[in-house]
């Protein structure tokens, strides 16, 4: 479990994160969201103390990270795919990581093999890619077999496949009880692999809860009917005073899109006169959709159009 609570982050005169609260369960993948500046790179520095927080506090099952004895047996980060020395062979890096983390030697194979660098493993770091060194990040954060696990951007980099297996590898994270923290611009991937959001603007909580709950409270839910009554149906839905609009030329379409009405109620009125429906749809906005009408005024750069 991650908590954090009232977090505060100054530089100079900018608030970079003000008075920040939420948390992350075990067992589920939490996304953590926000525009450009809004603060995510600055938040996760300070939860593991790269950054000197100047008020709040964040525990992991109760424990701030300083006094963790073995961070890295409590807490696997990956911030930045990048740090790695270039002339250091992978294996060799990790070897490092697990004698500093006093985690064994052995762990290091265990999780080249999970990554699916075990063939690369003993090529210097400039050979790999940036997708590769993602994964050697990744293997490094699981060194420790952790508890908790917080990511920057790790599918940054990676071509489609290793997006479907980054994804793929949280989820079996989360499945086994660990709380996983996932910062990351890829909204479409975020809504098929988080379980719950948390989304920030200027080092503000905009909004946390459950990533269906998110969608549902900030886009407007359409219902779509085509029926050859579809001029009929837009007058009863519109008498029930909710809104209804054919789609195309209203003297030829049987096509018409409604707000303001469930699509049982829907069903209900077409059935109450007799109405043949071809089709019956609920039509639900994007994450993106979502995210972009709740963060649009947060945006560190807005177009002027």
């Amino acid at each position: 479990m991650i908590r954090v609570d009232g977090l505060t982050k100054r530089f100079g005169r900018s608030v970079a994160v003000d008075n920040l609260s939420f948390s992350a369960a075990p067992g589920r993948v939490t996304g953590f969201l926000g525009p450009n500046g809004s603060g995510k790179s600055t938040t996760m520095r300070c939860m593991i103390g790269l950054d000197r927080a100047d008020a709040g506090q964040v525990t992991f099952d109760g424990s701030p990270y300083h006094d963790l004895s073995q961070p890295i047996t409590h807490v696997g980060v990956l911030l930045d795919a990048g740090y790695v020395h270039p002339a250091r062979r992978a294996v060799d890096h990790l070897r490092a990581v697990a004698v500093a983390g006093g985690v064994a030697r052995s762990r290091v194979d265990d999780v080249l093999e999970m990554v699916g660098l075990v063939s690369v493993g003993r090529s210097r770091v400039r050979r790999y890619s940036l997708g590769m060194r993602q994964r050697l990040g990744l293997a490094a954060a699981l060194l420790g077999d952790p508890a908790v696990v917080i990511l920057d951007e790790p599918a940054n980099g990676l071509d489609p496949e290793g997006i479907r297996w980054i994804r793929d590898m949280l989820r079996h994270l989360a499945s086994h009880g660990r709380t996983v923290l996932v910062s990351s611009h890829q909204l479409g991937e975020i809504s098929l692999m988080a379980d719950d959001l948390v989304v920030i603007g200027r080092g503000r909580l905009i909004d946390e809860c459950p990533v269906g709950e998110f969608i549902r409270r900030h886009t407007t839910t359409r219902v779509r009917v085509r029926s050859p009554h579809v001029g009929e149906i837009v007058r009863q839905v519109r008498a029930r005073g909710a809104g209804a609009d054919i789609v195309g030329d209203p003297a030829f379409s049987d096509t018409a899109v409604i707000t303001g009405l469930a699509i049982v109620d829907v069903g209900e009125i077409a059935a109450e006169f007799g109405a043949v429906l071809h089709e019956l749809t609920e039509v639900t906005d994007s994450l993106e959709d979502a995210f972009l009408s709740v963060t649009g005024e947060a945006a560190e750069f807005r177009s002027g159009s």
